[in-house]
């Protein structure tokens, strides 16, 4: 849709409306298509990182030394270990 400034400013909550809907809304001054309407792509939350950007960060930490290594079926019976002496 194509509509001149005045006209934009009557219906601008119309506009806004008919653009985050996907339509195409072109302002024009005298016949003359000037801006378009678009919507705003949604925000990331506060402190939220791509996911790319979170893979890239994670590779980039250093390996944890081998005396700080521990496999998956010593980590489990740690875990055990600590469970029983809850008792």
């Amino acid at each position: 849709m194509q509509i001149n400034i005045l006209d934009a400013k009557n219906r601008l909550s119309q506009l806004v409306r008919a653009a985050q809907a996907g339509e195409e809304v072109v302002i024009a001054n005298r016949g003359q298509p000037v801006v378009r309407l678009v919507p705003v792509a949604p925000a990331a939350p506060a402190g939220a990182l791509p996911s790319a950007s979170v893979a890239a960060w994670f590779d980039s930490l250093p390996a944890l030394p081998a005396h700080a290594r521990r496999s998956d079926a010593d980590i489990a019976a740690d875990v055990h270990a600590e469970r029983d002496a809850w008792d």
